[in-house]
Order: structure tokens, then C-alpha cells, then sequence
């Protein structure tokens, strides 16, 4: 028997696809894609996002595009054919195609046959790119215009920034790294190190959650005592943490005059595959020689997330109930409600209310 926690509440969510609202992949939202690094001009770049076979270039200009990675004529992925910076040409019989998708030219028609190229497109979804990073839109063809514009961004990026990415795979449904990677008590556990978060450290916090766009932030405050790593940056490092749908986490530390933001982008392949892009930006000159130390520490971090996830799959088989209690697995309980409150709202055709309350959280990590 699974007991409840004196004054807290206990919340039994079911998992799986059958659960309302839970084991989705959400539409009409903005999803982190690949870092703009991994797109060199005149290059094509295959991703599977949601589900969806997907090819991206860069153009001359520098636009970013994205189309359905399949040609419309034979069905070959377009992965394996050209792109000179201004059409797509099919590898199979030389179709050409414009970043809008828009056919352009068919090499085998000769004069006199009448064929309207405007009768065949591939399909697309809008792309963006800002800070570095790659955002998607993942329409289901009923776009909504007050949340296409709406990319995620970061605060007080600038020029003089460095920066790292790591990308990882974890074999689980985007819900379970998300609240994986939110979730507030499991550090001790999975990132036990002498330089994080020893266990024998662990003691009660409270933070302050407040609701902000598409999710909560957990509100500026003073990092825990335990955490070694923001010693080093020197003076009193300050932190806030935002949350929001579909999978955007960012992390941004004051130092003094400096800055570090942490941004995590949680992207479904399918509904059991996930894909965690980190990037992390800092403005401290003397760190700069270190990247490689950083590298290593981000992909050792990251692992252990993802470890700990294709651990749990192997108990998450037979879609069991889960018992999530206040306050640790608050955040958990409201990302699912979120997803809710998303879907409704959609399928109603009216403005998202955030359900997420202004509030103080507590529990021991």
C-alpha cells in the first residue's frame, strides 16, 4: 500500500494513451528542432518530429524552412536529393521544389504537355530561428494566429555569449521526460555528486511558483545551499526557472554582471521516443577555456536523466496508476493539467486559461 504523506494530497494519474489528456503529442505549439549550428547552408537535415518525417535547409538568405520529407511525385525522401540554396531537387527523377514547397520544375515535360505546377506542393510547417536554435510550429491545420508568432526566447541574450549543445535520445513518451526533468526531489537520487548535490545535504526548500505564459515560473530567489556548482560563479547568484508547454524549460542565472541561461527543448520523435535538446549560454570570459569540461558535465547530467527514464519504462509497461503527491510532484500535476487546459481550449475555440495557481511549494531535495 502506497500511504500519503501527512498534510499532503495524493493525486492518482493513469499513463498511457488511454488517459485523457496524457501520452499526446500537442499541436498548434512551438517545438524546439535542432540547434542552428547542425544546419549548414546548402545542406538537408532529416528529422522525425511528432511522428512526422521532416527534411530542413537554409537558403541563401539564411531562412530556415522545413517540408514533409517526401516527394509528392514517387514518394522518395527528399533527404537524398539536392539543395543549391534555392529549390529542392528531388534525387528520383529531378523534381524541383521552392522552401515554401512549391513545385517549381518537372525535367521530363516536354513542349506542349500542359501541366499546372501549381497543383502539387509539398507540405511544411513554419520555422524560426533565434539564439542559436531552431524553432518549429507544429500546426494540425487550424493554426492559430495568437500562438504562431509566439517563439520562445531567452532573456538577456547577446552577442558576447558562449555557448554549448548537447542532444540526447530518451526511449519514453514526452510526458515522462518532462516531468522527469521538472521534477524538483530526484536529485539527490539520480545526480548524486560531490560537486551537485550529495544526499547527506538534502534539506527542506521553499520556493515560490507563480503562472507565466503557457506554464509557471518558480520566481527569482537565491540558489540552494547544496548546490556546489553556483559557488563558482561568485557573488550571490540569483535564479529563475520557467516552464512551458510544449517542453521549454529555461534556467537564468544572475552572477554580479553575468549571466548563464540553461534552455531545454523536449521534442517527441513518436509516442515513445523523445528527444532533449540543451543549450547552454554564459557570459564569463574565464569559463570560455572550459568548454570542453562543461561539454562533458552537460552530456554526464543529461545521461543520467535519460538512464533513469529507460529505467522506468521497463515499470510503465502495463500503464500503471501513479500516486503524485504535493508538494514534490506539484509541477508534474500541473504540466498535465496544462496539457488539459491546452487541449480544451482548442477544441473549444477559446482563449487557453492557465490553471496553474500563484503559490509556495516545499519539500526536501
Amino acid at each position: 500500500m502506497t500511504e500519503t504523506p501527512a498534510n499532503s494530497e495524493m493525486e492518482t494519474v493513469t499513463t498511457g494513451a488511454s488517459a485523457a489528456g496524457e501520452g499526446t503529442m500537442l499541436r498548434g505549439l512551438w517545438y524546439y528542432a535542432l540547434p542552428a549550428a547542425a544546419l549548414k547552408p546548402g545542406a538537408l537535415v532529416a528529422r522525425t518530429l511528432l511522428g512526422e518525417d521532416l527534411v530542413f535547409g537554409r537558403g541563401r538568405d539564411g531562412a530556415v524552412f522545413a517540408l514533409s520529407d517526401c516527394c509528392p511525385h514517387r514518394g522518395i525522401p527528399l533527404r537524398f536529393g539536392r539543395f543549391d540554396g534555392a529549390e529542392v531537387q528531388c534525387c528520383y527523377h529531378g523534381w524541383r521544389f521552392a522552401p515554401d514547397g512549391c513545385l517549381t520544375h518537372v525535367p521530363s515535360l516536354v513542349k506542349g504537355q500542359d501541366f499546372d505546377l501549381s497543383r502539387v506542393r509539398v507540405g511544411g510547417h513554419p520555422c524560426v530561428e533565434a539564439d542559436g536554435n531552431i524553432w518549429i510550429y507544429m500546426d494540425d491545420g487550424t493554426r492559430s494566429a495568437e500562438l504562431s508568432m509566439d517563439i520562445p526566447r531567452l532573456p538577456d541574450i547577446g552577442a558576447n555569449f558562449h555557448r554549448i549543445f548537447e542532444t540526447q535520445v530518451f526511449p519514453c513518451p514526452i510526458d515522462h521526460a518532462v516531468m522527469g526533468l521538472m521534477d524538483p526531489a530526484h536529485g539527490p537520487f539520480v545526480h548524486s555528486s560531490w560537486w551537485w548535490r550529495p544526499p547527506a545535504t538534502a534539506h527542506e526548500k521553499e520556493k515560490h511558483f507563480a503562472p507565466s505564459e503557457l506554464g509557471f515560473t518558480m520566481t527569482r530567489h537565491h540558489p540552494s545551499s547544496n548546490s556546489r556548482l553556483y559557488k563558482l560563479l561568485g557573488g550571490t547568484p540569483e535564479t529563475e526557472i520557467s516552464f512551458r508547454l510544449p517542453g521549454v524549460r529555461v534556467e537564468h542565472i544572475r552572477a554580479g554582471k553575468h549571466h548563464i541561461i540553461s534552455l531545454t527543448g523536449v521534442t517527441p520523435t513518436s509516442p515513445d521516443s523523445t528527444v532533449i535538446n540543451q543549450a547552454i549560454y554564459w557570459t564569463q570570459p574565464w569559463l570560455a577555456p572550459f568548454k570542453p569540461v562543461l561539454r562533458g558535465l552537460m552530456t554526464r547530467f543529461l545521461g543520467q536523466d535519460r538512464d533513469i527514464v529507460t529505467k522506468q519504462q521497463l515499470g510503465l509497461r502495463h500503464s500503471p496508476p501513479l500516486r503524485l503527491i504535493d508538494d514534490a510532484d506539484t509541477p508534474a500535476k500541473w504540466y498535465l493539467k496544462l496539457k488539459r487546459e491546452l487541449a480544451r481550449s482548442q477544441a473549444e475555440g477559446r482563449a487557453f486559461a492557465n490553471p496553474v495557481p500563484d503559490t509556495t511549494l516545499r519539500w526536501k531535495s
